[in-house]
């Protein structure tokens, strides 16, 4: 794009990494502070997590902010922070069996409300709830309303007594509380011991590229995905004419005959020229990148 990176990556992060971590060594490869992700990614887990490079952070909110994860959950102790890196602060000596959790699971499917974690970044009254934990103070957490579409057990072990279960949620659904709130549910406790993030949106795990395999630029071009393939608007290709126009602030004709109030990626040269919306049979620029 006009000498310039313009792009997304689809970069499995490892685990023991914090996600501005990530973005910092693409800084030091690219040489380009204009790098963005799309979801933290706590440090313990791993997995997929979409990089916008260049003036494709601008098109963060436009993409499909459904995530799937593979967690697996530890029974018998439940940690303040709800995963592996907190302090234990109950345990239990009795055992649970696969249908126990089966049963237990049916809880979470669909809109479920959901109290975030004391230790999370979440802001209220403007401070992290992390810092109230830290210290000491107490606040009061507001459940919210999030949406499980697929929450499925895909292995159980008894004698670790240690599950994987397949979860596939809407945006800010905190996978942790998942874990804590299972265990508290079957009276045994339980934490979050692994989380590998295996989809966001249309980034799958199956074609990530490991963060340590990036080591240059031609890295980073090779591995560079074209923005219009990960966004689910339809594509308009617009001339030279109405390319000037768009980039004027200027509408163009909607001749395509899209649907009112749809937003469009209108593809100039076979880039992204701006993302456009429908105005009265007519369409407007929201955001322009040419």
């Amino acid at each position: 794009m006009q000498g310039t990176i313009f792009g997304f990556l689809n970069v499995y992060k490892p685990q023991n990494m914090t996600s501005h971590d990530a973005i910092d060594v693409l800084r030091k490869v690219t040489k380009i502070k204009q790098i963005g992700h799309t979801g933290t990614l706590d440090p313990f887990a791993q997995g997929v997590l979409p990089i916008c490079i260049g003036k494709a952070t601008r098109l963060i909110e436009y993409l499909d902010d459904e995530k799937e994860y593979l967690a697996e959950i530890s029974f018998g102790k439940s940690t303040d922070t709800y995963d592996i890196d907190g302090k234990i602060v109950s345990e239990c000596d009795q055992e649970i069996g696969l249908k126990d959790i089966e049963k237990g699971l049916e809880a979470f499917k669909g809109e479920i409300l959901q109290t975030p974690p004391i230790y999370s970044a979440l802001k209220v009254n403007g401070k992290k709830l992390y810092e109230y934990a830290r210290n000491g103070e107490d606040v009061k957490i507001e459940p919210r309303k999030v949406f499980i579409e697929k929450i499925e057990l895909k292995n159980f072990d008894e004698k670790t007594q240690q599950a994987q279960v397949l979860i596939k949620c809407s945006k800010g659904t905190y996978i942790r509380s998942i874990a804590h709130d299972l265990g508290q549910n079957l009276k045994v406790g339980a934490y979050l011991s692994k989380l590998i993030r295996t989809q966001a949106g249309k980034f799958l795990i199956d074609e990530a590229i490991r963060l340590d395999e990036i080591k240059t630029m031609e890295d980073v071009q090779k591995h560079l995905i074209n923005p219009p393939e990960m966004l689910d608007f339809p594509q308009v290709v617009i001339t030279e004419d109405e390319h000037k126009k768009i980039v004027m602030g200027q509408v163009i004709d909607n001749k395509n005959n899209s649907q009112e109030d749809n937003f469009l990626i209108l593809v100039y040269n076979n880039n992204i020229s701006a993302i456009g919306i429908v105005n009265n049979n007519q369409i407007k620029a929201k955001k322009v990148f040419l």
